[in-house]
């Protein structure tokens, strides 16, 4: 946002606006602030590249228009400004019966009750809807490992997105240590305060470990999102473009590229619904029995199960000689690792789901002649797969019925219930998904996901 002070004279600001184009801004919202005499102040929302076009554009200003830059700030940075999140009381303390309800003595009467039953500390305690966003801050969104300080923004955010989509509360715990065996003891030590946990951007192979021996000593949901609720709305998606393309999930043949989190999560996800055709690549090439690394014992647990379980022909070499007969590719990996003529040699009506960011492994151009099915993990194309249409509301739906595990039949019903919110009047190659913004998304999910879980205890 530029304040900037301008002659108050017919055209000043079209020769402010004309200068800010020409170094390359683009003009948002412009307000007034103030009038004084011969001059007023304008606030001037602008988009830009970066901090070298702010100077370039405040050049511009001052010499080809010939006004004067008062102040230039980052909006981005005044959202963050002292946090996102807040702690607030839900009941007020307006007089001494509100404070001995509240803390001593009333509140002694709740803890003895807590003790004689912990399992009312689910009902009498902020537990019952609360989710702790946990990370180490070692995968963050495109960063990678930047530390636990600087991956606060992101926690702080995922919290926020909690609250607006399912009323969840959540805080965020960044935790100064790699160490498996720290990190599940920490989350373990925290356990009696939260309802669920919500692991975040933990790199792999080791954010497997700490789920899996969560899930095992904890009573309480375990949950990370960047495995789930990417293979989630991803299945989702699928659904709804097997409908488009009269195929049924049983019958694809399907290659995945970039075995991380969320590749691995795709793919077992993908296999819990039906599909038996499936093979995968990582930055070696595609994974199978006879590579080199699985021989000799060098590859890790989860890529020696995923080898296993998929690829029986034992296909070598690189993903992209290998789409001749796909009808679904699958993108969790990086930016052109193959040229989108490549795709040519899949089935008709190819289905493709480029997801890297922020460059999808073929651009949505560049596959259309060759997919009639293209989804993304951009929010700039159709078909955004994005997590935020699932971890809201699996949450919500798990704390709600009192989940103690997420389960493979969760998230299945989770995906279903996101699918089902596209009408079938509306269904098309351009929408196999909901918005972001679907209010609707959440409740849905979270309806499915409790409805299994009680499905599951029998209650």
């Amino acid at each position: 946002m530029i304040r900037v002070e301008i002659d108050h004279k017919p055209g000043a600001l079209g020769e402010v606006a004309s200068a800010i184009g020409h170094a390359g801004g683009v003009i948002g919202d412009v307000a007034l602030v103030s009038v004084a005499g011969d001059t007023l102040v304008r606030d001037i929302t602008v988009s830009a590249d970066g901090q070298d076009t702010w100077a370039a554009i405040s050049t511009a200003i001052t010499e080809r228009a010939g006004a004067r830059v008062l102040a230039i700030t980052d909006r981005t940075f005044q959202v963050h400004e002292g946090g996102k999140l807040e702690t607030t009381a839900k009941y007020p303390l307006k007089t001494r019966d509100d404070l001995a309800m509240a803390y001593t003595p009333g509140v002694a009467r709740v803890c003895t009750a807590i003790a004689e039953d912990p399992e009312l500390s689910h009902d009498l305690t902020i537990r019952k809807n609360t989710v702790a966003v946990i990370t180490d801050g070692t995968a963050v969104l495109g960063l990678g490992d930047i530390g636990p300080e600087a991956s606060m923004p992101v926690m702080e955010g995922k919290c926020v997105l909690f609250k607006e989509f399912a009323d969840v509360d959540a805080f965020p715990l960044a935790l100064r240590t790699k160490d498996t065996d720290e990190i599940v003891a920490i989350c373990k030590a925290v356990a009696p305060t939260f309802g669920g946990i919500n692991l975040e951007d933990i790199s792999a192979p080791r954010c497997f470990e700490i789920e899996e021996r969560l899930k095992a000593e904890l009573d309480i949901p375990v949950f990370h999102d960047d495995q789930h609720g990417t293979a989630i709305v991803a299945l989702a998606a699928l659904i709804n473009a097997c409908k488009i393309t009269d195929r049924r999930i049983e019958d694809l043949k399907v290659l995945v590229t970039g075995l991380g989190a969320s590749g691995i999560a795709v793919s077992k996800i993908l296999l819990a619904a039906g599909v038996t055709d499936i093979i995968g690549a990582d930055s070696k090439g595609l994974v199978s029995t006879t590579r080199a690394d699985y021989l000799d014992g060098t590859m890790n647990s989860v890529k020696r199960w995923y080898a296993e379980m998929s690829n029986p022909e034992n296909l070598t070499g690189h993903p992209g000689d290998h789409l001749a007969g796909r009808d679904l590719f699958i993108g969790l990996s990086g930016a052109r690792i193959f040229p989108a003529e490549k795709l040519a040699a899949m089935n008709d009506d190819a289905m493709v789901f480029a997801m890297a960011n922020p460059n999808p492994e073929v651009s949505p151009e560049e596959a259309a002649p060759y997919a009639r099915i293209i989804a993304t993990g951009r929010s700039d194309y159709p078909n955004q797969i994005n997590n935020v249409l699932a971890f809201p509301g699996i949450f919500r739906g798990a704390l709600d019925a009192r989940a103690k595990h997420i389960t493979e039949g969760m998230k299945i019903a989770a995906a279903h219930a996101i699918a089902d919110l596209v009408k079938p009047e509306d269904l098309r190659e351009d929408n196999i998904i909901p918005s972001v913004f679907d209010r609707d998304v959440a409740p849905a999910v979270a309806a499915a996901v409790a409805a299994e879980a009680l499905a599951a205890t029998g209650a």
